[in-house]
Order: structure tokens, then sequence, then C-alpha cells
């Protein structure tokens, strides 16, 4: 089984930047996939980043590149979304997740590990 703890979420004003992060605890190995969602209350689940994390290659929701800034530790279990400039908009609980699969994608149902979430929000 794998855990994820998410941690670094909180309170903002618009402008303002909070650093997430995401740690991947139990059978890691391999992890190839970690990512990040968010959902806002009446929204649905929305993909953020995600990193292969042995190659480093990210991806990006458009509406947020240039923002925001995924990225994984060394070890490959503990990966971070810097998040800039934000935006009352941006105010959401913030998901962690994880997968094996060998390609990444910012859709939730491709990944089976869930964290239980951090919770930002932006005020105007």
């Amino acid at each position: 089984q794998v855990r994820l703890v998410e941690s670094g979420g909180g309170s903002v004003q618009a402008g303002g930047s909070l650093n997430l992060s995401c740690s991947a605890y139990g059978d890691t190995w391999p992890i190839n996939c970690m990512g990040w969602f968010r959902q806002a209350p009446g929204k649905e689940r929305e993909g953020v980043a995600a990193i292969y994390t042995a190659g480093s290659s990210t991806y990006y929701a458009d509406s947020l590149k240039g923002r925001f800034t995924i990225s994984r530790d060394a070890a490959m279990t503990t990966v971070y979304l810097q998040m800039n400039d934000l935006e009352p908009e941006d105010t959401a609980m913030y998901f962690c997740a994880a997968d094996r699969r060998t390609y990444c994608t910012l859709l939730a149902d491709t990944y089976k590990h869930w964290g239980h979430g951090t919770q930002v929000t932006v005020s105007a």
C-alpha cells in the first residue's frame, strides 16, 4: 500500500505564494507518476500538474502554466507544488495522487493512490 501525506496548505492573500509538499510512504517502488489535483466546492476535481518521477517530465493544466511549478526530490518520493501569484479562483482542496503507470496524465481516474488533501484559501 502507498500512503500519501500532503502539507503546506493555508490561507494567503491574492498575489501570494504557497509551496505544497506530498510525501509517499509504504510500497513506493515504483511510483512513476505523481500529480496534484484540486477540487473547489461544487466543482469537479481537476488536474493541476503531474511529474514523471523517473525522468522529471512535467505536465500542467494550460490555465496554470507559468504560475505553478511541480518538482520532486532526489529520492523520487516527495513532490512539491510551488504556487505563485495566487488568485481567489485557486481556492480549493488540493490533493496529491500517485500511480505506477509509465505515462502520466492529468486525469484523476488514472491515479490509484490519493492523499487526504490540504486546503488552500486565497482571499481577494
